[in-house]
């Protein structure tokens, strides 16, 4: 599964791709991954593509959310969600920085 999305991710050029383990944080799923694309058609291309390839390979989503106004697409593959979004987007919600909080934010107090 995840070779079939960073495939389709890097096929269409999506941008400023990252992925964020959340096992032990969630247990709605396992690795978020996060991307943008250059406009409403490119984000809606991109989330295409990967539910295109997820149903290539037998895996089809649980869910598809945001193909409409496609300025933040949300394809849900159980054991990976990813998010596409127009930069604009992606930088109000912050989702790295919220999936992230407290990540190695204090090293010293875990020698201890």
């Amino acid at each position: 599964m995840h070779k079939a999305v960073t495939t389709a991710l890097e096929d269409l050029k999506a941008r400023d791709t990252q992925e964020i383990d959340v096992r032990g944080k969630t247990s709605v799923t396992d690795l978020i991954v996060v991307t943008s694309g250059t406009s409403t058609r490119h984000v809606r291309s991109i989330a295409d593509e990967v539910v295109r390839s997820a149903k290539k390979i037998g895996l089809p989503p649980i869910g598809v959310e945001g193909e409409r106004e496609a300025e933040w697409v949300l394809v849900d593959l159980g054991d990976i969600v990813v998010h596409v979004m127009l930069p604009r987007t992606r930088e109000f919600y912050g989702l790295e920085r919220l999936w992230t909080v407290g990540d190695d934010e204090h090293p010293e107090l875990l020698d201890g």
